[in-house]
């Protein structure tokens, strides 16, 4: 019951587009980091050459790619949209990352 509840709220869409708020602010910036950071990592070791020399382009681009990510994440129509637009990359992500480093 709580769920359901907690669901509904968070999939109301907002009556005006020109508050953000707190909650998907923080999904954002948050949500945005993570999924930059993983997807950094991630090219790291799909970039054919040593970690070492592939670590400047991932690392150049991390604040790029944070920067669109926390953009999409913010756009969100609402809360529940957003909390999955941080999430669910993440989680793809984190796979594909331990797929990477087993093989």
């Amino acid at each position: 019951m709580y769920i359901n509840n907690l669901y509904k709220n968070l999939s109301i869409k907002e009556k005006s587009g020109r508050k953000i708020g707190l909650f998907r602010t923080l999904c954002a910036i948050f949500g945005g980091l993570f999924v930059a950071y993983l997807g950094m990592t991630l090219a790291v070791f799909l970039i054919p050459t040593e970690a070492s020399k592939s670590i400047t382009i991932p690392l150049i681009l991390n604040t790029l790619a944070w920067a669109v990510a926390a953009l999409w994440i913010s756009v969100a129509p609402t809360k529940w949209s957003a909390l999955l637009r941080s999430v669910v990359p993440s989680f793809i992500f984190l796979i594909a990352i331990s797929i990477a480093f087993l093989f």
